[in-house]
């Protein structure tokens, strides 16, 4: 199976038109999966019991009251944005695939549609912040994207979320950096891809917050996806930058360790270091604790490849634009979406031409 994403990934590279470039007037707006995540975001998008509106007040509100909220008030909350029906009516041959801190992952077959599913299933009583549970459903139900993973349904069984969404059979990006190495054309391939995924979120005004190879999952035939969207923030004219701790410790950038004001640059950060697991098969500083690791990405420059000799000049330029100007004694990442020389379309630019 790994021959054969690998085969097909070349092969998506190949089939990869121009539509990729209009990408660039879009607005700036497993192993790795057992590492700790930092903390949640402190805002998100709950829509009420008949419309999708934003609801940062409401999140805020719940978060300051959540050790007073009892598990029946959250879950009544929760039951406002899932369906009502049951989902054990028509799924059934359920096999788990995976397991991760908030739930486990399994396959099953809807008899309603004939095809397989994916099911995540995460304990209400079990989730150290349960504010997570209605990003990972909103934003899965109010944006779809090709490169983003479909959700079908979510529903609540007793006293568990569960989230139907489509089987991928590639599984994550992760089980391919860490068992074999990745040429430029299937780097390209994922890097295009999740570049479209994010161009369409930081559109809507959407930081994911969490990219890393455990959040990129593959189909036999090549597409690449975006999942796992429990750390996503609203961004807006009203409130441009975030300032929380929020992510998984060796993809987080400077800004976000430093709780400095950010935007979605980090998420192009992130998608740097990402590269730099598929070249090294694995993040800097991953054998570090990581705690240690967040300080050393805090003081040091951006990350060196260790397998730089191997690459290409056009996949160094394209990497080392997502951090492009090197910050001031380790303080301030100059994000190149944000440069005028070495602006977004630059980025994609760069990489569309590998």
């Amino acid at each position: 199976m790994l021959f054969k994403l690998l085969l097909n990934l070349t092969q998506a590279f190949q089939q990869l038109d121009c539509q990729f470039m209009c990408l660039c007037g879009i607005h700036s707006h497993s192993s790795h999966a057992s590492q700790q995540s930092a903390q949640i975001p402190t805002t998100a998008r709950l829509p009420d019991q008949n419309q999708n509106v934003p609801a940062t007040t409401a999140v805020a509100a719940a978060k300051h009251h959540e050790q007073r909220l009892t598990h029946e008030q959250f879950r009544a909350a929760l039951q406002m944005v899932v369906s009502s029906k049951d989902p054990r009516e028509n799924l059934e041959r359920f096999a788990k695939i995976g397991e991760g801190s908030t739930g486990t992952v399994c396959i099953a077959y809807d008899r309603s549609t004939g095809r397989q599913v994916a099911v995540k299933k995460m304990d209400l009583r079990k989730q150290q912040r349960r504010e997570l549970l209605f990003n990972e459903v909103v934003i899965m139900r109010d944006y779809h994207h090709p490169n983003i993973v479909e959700m079908f349904d979510s529903y609540l069984v007793n006293d568990e979320l569960w989230v139907v969404m489509e089987f991928l059979e590639g599984g994550a990006l992760t089980d391919i950096v860490t068992h074999a190495r990745m040429d430029e054309e299937q780097i390209a391939t994922v890097c295009k891809q999740c570049l479209k995924a994010l161009a369409y979120l930081h559109s809507q005004g959407v930081i994911h917050r969490d990219i890393k190879s455990d959040s990129i999952l593959l189909a036999l035939d090549g597409r690449v996806k975006l999942s796992d969207f429990g750390f996503c923030a609203q961004v807006s004219q009203e409130l441009p930058k975030r300032k929380s701790l929020v992510g998984t410790p060796y993809w987080m950038s400077p800004e976000v360790i430093s709780r400095l004001p950010y935007g979605p640059e980090v998420d192009v950060w992130s998608l740097g270091i990402m590269v730099i697991e598929m070249v090294d098969g694995e993040p800097p500083f991953f054998n570090e604790p990581p705690l240690q690791a967040m300080r050393r990405i805090r003081e040091m420059p951006p990350p060196k490849l260790k397998n730089a000799h191997k690459v290409s000049p056009r996949l160094q330029s394209f990497w080392t634009r997502c951090w492009f100007g090197t910050r001031s004694k380790g303080l301030q990442l100059k994000s190149c979406w944000h440069i005028p020389s070495c602006g977004k379309q630059a980025l994609l630019h760069s990489w569309y031409h590998l």
